[in-house]
């Protein structure tokens, strides 16, 4: 079980380290990102007993409904109010490069208690696989909601309302379309490998902007 537990756990780790490394300008408290990531562990408990109850109510007679858009909403959703209230009035929370790491931190602890319960279920056979599909994809999902949770604290432009719903649909929407691409069958199955292409391409790319935004922040406080 032991193995069992570190293999599901270790890709989120190893994630989340990979975008705590990216950020060369300044060093965020690691208590506050391990913080972040048991949020987005717990989250996983309500998140199951909801999509449960929902199925045992019979909710939704579509599969899609249930499956793709109702997983999809539900779970960006907890994750975009964690941080909403948790984090971003934090004092920590402190430059752009913050909502990277934030949203990052509460996507792989979801993904990572989710990991483990599958691996659990369903044997260490299916851990390399995981790793780079549903943890990876979870994390540039936070990337993406996390850069426009810092975008809405620090722009200047009048648009906080604009980014903090941004901060929730566009990880709602790269989501819906990880997930309708799993229901598919046949040879569409193969879309997954350039969704998952573009999935790192977007995400990184907003990884490279709230690094631009940052150094800008700092710039513009004499902090560099």
């Amino acid at each position: 079980m032991f193995i069992l537990i570190s293999a599901g756990i270790a890709p989120g780790l190893a994630l989340l380290s990979y975008f705590y490394l990216r950020n060369q300008m300044s060093t965020e408290p690691r208590r506050t990102l391990l913080h972040t990531f048991i949020y987005g562990a717990i989250i996983t408990f309500p998140i199951m007993f909801i999509q449960y109850v929902s199925e045992e109510e019979g909710t939704f007679s579509n599969p899609f409904l249930s499956d793709v858009i109702f997983a999809s909403s539900i779970e960006e959703f907890f994750k975009w109010f964690v941080i909403f209230v948790a984090i971003l009035r934090h004092v920590e929370f402190d430059d752009p490069y913050d909502g990277i790491l934030y949203g990052a931190a509460v996507s792989l602890g979801f993904a990572s208690v989710e990991n483990v319960l599958y691996l659990l279920s369903f044997g260490i056979d299916t851990a390399f696989l995981r790793a780079i599909l549903p943890v990876s994809s979870h994390a540039l999902f936070g990337v993406v909601m996390g850069y426009y949770f810092g975008k809405s604290k620090f722009s200047k432009d009048n648009k906080q309302l604009e980014y903090l719903i941004l901060a929730f649909l566009a990880p709602v929407l790269l989501h819906l379309s990880y997930n309708t691409i799993l229901t598919l069958k046949g040879h569409l199955i193969y879309l997954m490998l350039p969704f998952m292409l573009f999935l790192w391409w977007f995400g990184l790319r907003k990884v490279k902007q709230a690094h631009r935004h940052l150094v800008q922040h700092l710039y513009e406080n004499n902090k560099i």
